[in-house]
């Protein structure tokens, strides 16, 4: 049985950085509620936006569509979403789906704060 999903919404030393961290499962019962929080950090003056898959269990096509979205409308305000994924099955839907190439995806939190070293789409 999937989790539901749970995010915890915090800021990363720049008021102007929103990380949201997720946990459970991101899918078509679960990505509105997202969206919805994306959306409004995009639209409230947060347009750098970190959003930390790692502890994600499962992400689907809706959860995936949820992100684009977001990374649209930041992009519209200048700004941009970075992902946090490291090896495993959300990482191989991000390759395998060719969002390696439009998403910034860094493999720790640190690492996308400081907009450091990032993991390249293969």
């Amino acid at each position: 049985m999937q989790e539901t999903l749970t995010i915890e919404v915090t800021t990363a030393g720049d008021p102007a950085l929103r990380v949201f961290s997720l946990r459970g499962s991101l899918d078509i019962a679960t990505s509105p509620s997202l969206r919805a929080a994306l959306m409004e950090a995009a639209d409230n003056g947060h347009h750098q936006i970190i959003v930390d898959l790692s502890h994600l269990e499962f992400l689907d096509s809706t959860g995936l569509g949820a992100l684009i979205g977001a990374h649209k409308r930041a992009g519209d305000s200048a700004g941009a979403v970075r992902l946090v994924a490291q090896e495993g099955q959300i990482l191989r839907l991000l390759r395998i789906t060719g969002l390696l190439k439009v998403f910034a995806v860094y493999p720790t939190l640190d690492a996308a704060v400081s907009d450091g070293a990032r993991l390249v789409g293969l």
